[in-house]
């Protein structure tokens, strides 16, 4: 019996051969698995994948955390201020130019209402830094939405410093006339 198990295996055998899938047929059987290094790499790099689109996804769109939620719960509407109109002349750098007068209305932005009952005793103060820096412009330096930026900024920055350590939000345009 041993012989016939033998010779069959032998005939099988030289018909793979004779077929040409001797080596080729073995081939696939003996296929070996990537490393174990290889895999723990590959998935590795997956998880971080995975890890910086999940936080960029959240960083995006993610939701507010509760402190963040409880900040725009208490954000306060601000409160508008009206200051006096005023009139002034612009520097005019010829002396043959007719003067041009600047007629402006402002608002100034307050964080809240309690900045309002500070700001009244100042107001002479605000007026004059207003009065001021604005007879030194030239029609020239209003030229534009950037002159009109640069103004509101440095009105900003000097209401501040007259009332410091307090500050506004802003100071808002109602009209500007140049005549």
């Amino acid at each position: 019996m041993a012989t016939t198990k033998e010779t069959q295996a032998e005939a099988e055998a030289a018909e793979a051969e004779a077929d040409g899938e001797g080596k080729d047929a073995a081939a696939p059987a003996k296929r070996k698995l990537p490393s174990l290094k290889v895999m723990l790499m590959a998935l590795g790099g997956l998880v971080a994948i995975v890890g910086v689109g999940g936080g960029g996804y959240y960083f995006l769109f993610g939701g507010k955390s509760e402190a963040k939620a409880a900040v725009a719960n208490e954000v306060k509407p601000p409160v508008f201020l009206d200051m006096p109109d005023v009139l002034v002349n612009l520097s005019s750098t010829g002396g043959g130019d007719r003067t041009q007068y600047l007629k402006v209305k402002v608002v100034l932005e307050l964080p809240d209402q309690a900045l309002s009952a500070q700001i009244q005793p100042v107001m002479p103060r605000l007026m004059d830094t207003f009065q001021t820096y604005l007879r030194e412009l030239r029609p020239t330096d209003l030229d534009g939405s950037a002159g009109l930026y640069r103004l509101k900024e440095e009105l900003t920055r000097r209401v501040n410093a007259a009332i410091a350590p307090n500050r506004i939000n802003a100071v808002l345009f109602k009209e500007i006339v140049i005549q």
